[in-house]
C-alpha cells in the first residue's frame, strides 16, 4: 500500500508540472487571434487545422452538456453517502477516510474550474449565446475525467460482485472516452483545452489515490 501510494503520488506531481508546462505553451507559442471577436489563441495553426477539420455540431455540444450531469450526480451520490456515514455513526473519525478525502477533493476540482474562469487562458472558438466563454481547460472534460474516475475507484472497492463490478465499471468508461472525444468533436473546444484537461484532471485523480491511500493507512 506504501508504494502503491507513493507511486500515485509522484505520477500526480509529475502531471500536474506537466499541466503547468501546457499552460506555459499555450500563453507562448503561436499566439494569435483566430477566434471570434478576434480572441486569441495558443497553437493557432495546429488548433485551426483541427477546428476548421471539426467543424461545430451544436446537438452534440447539447448532449455533452446535459450529459455532463451525471458526474455531477455521482458527486452528489458520494456526498450523500459521506453524511449518512456522519449520522449513522455520530462521528467525523468513523467516516470511511477514502470519502473524506473524496470531499476535499471535489473542493480542489471546483477551485480549478474557478481559477480558470477568472483568469482565462482563452476562450472557446465559438460564441456561446453571442458571448465569449473561457475555454481552457475544458470544464466539462476536468469535471468528466476527474469525478468518473475516482466514482471508478470507489465502487471498485464497494462492489463484491466480480461480474456487477466489471460491467458497472466498463460503462463508466465507456461514458468518460464518449464524453471526452464527443466535447473535442462538438467544436466547442480548441484542441488544446481538451490536452489541458486530460492533464490537469489526471494529476489531481493521481493526487486523489495517494491522499485516499494514505488515509487508508491511517484507518
Amino acid at each position: 500500500m506504501k508504494k502503491k501510494y507513493q507511486k500515485n503520488l509522484y505520477w500526480g506531481l509529475a502531471l500536474l508540472g506537466a499541466f503547468a508546462l501546457w499552460t506555459a505553451a499555450v500563453c507562448l507559442i503561436d499566439m494569435r487571434p483566430i477566434g471570434p471577436n478576434g480572441s486569441s489563441v495558443g497553437f493557432a495553426a495546429l488548433n485551426g487545422a483541427v477546428h476548421a477539420a471539426v467543424g461545430v455540431r451544436w446537438p452534440l455540444y447539447t448532449l455533452t452538456d446535459w450529459l455532463g450531469l451525471v458526474p455531477v450526480a455521482f458527486a452528489l451520490g458520494f456526498a450523500v453517502l459521506g453524511l449518512v456515514q456522519l449520522i449513522s455513526r455520530r462521528s467525523l473519525r468513523r467516516v470511511d477516510g477514502s470519502i473524506l478525502v473524496l470531499g476535499a477533493f471535489y473542493i480542489a476540482v471546483m477551485a480549478a474550474y474557478l481559477l480558470f474562469e477568472k483568469f482565462a487562458v482563452n476562450y472557446r472558438p465559438v460564441l456561446i449565446d453571442g458571448f465569449l466563454e473561457a475555454s481552457y481547460p475544458s470544464s466539462t472534460t476536468l469535471l468528466t475525467l476527474c469525478v468518473m474516475p475516482t466514482a471508478m475507484l470507489q465502487l471498485s472497492r464497494r462492489l463484491r460482485s466480480g461480474r456487477l463490478r466489471s460491467l458497472v465499471l466498463a460503462v463508466l468508461a465507456a461514458f468518460t472516452a464518449f464524453m471526452v472525444v464527443g466535447r473535442l468533436l462538438s467544436g466547442v473546444h480548441w484542441l488544446t483545452d481538451i490536452v489541458g484537461g486530460v492533464l490537469l484532471s489526471a494529476a489531481i485523480v493521481c493526487l486523489y489515490a495517494a491522499a485516499a491511500d494514505r488515509a487508508e493507512l491511517n484507518q
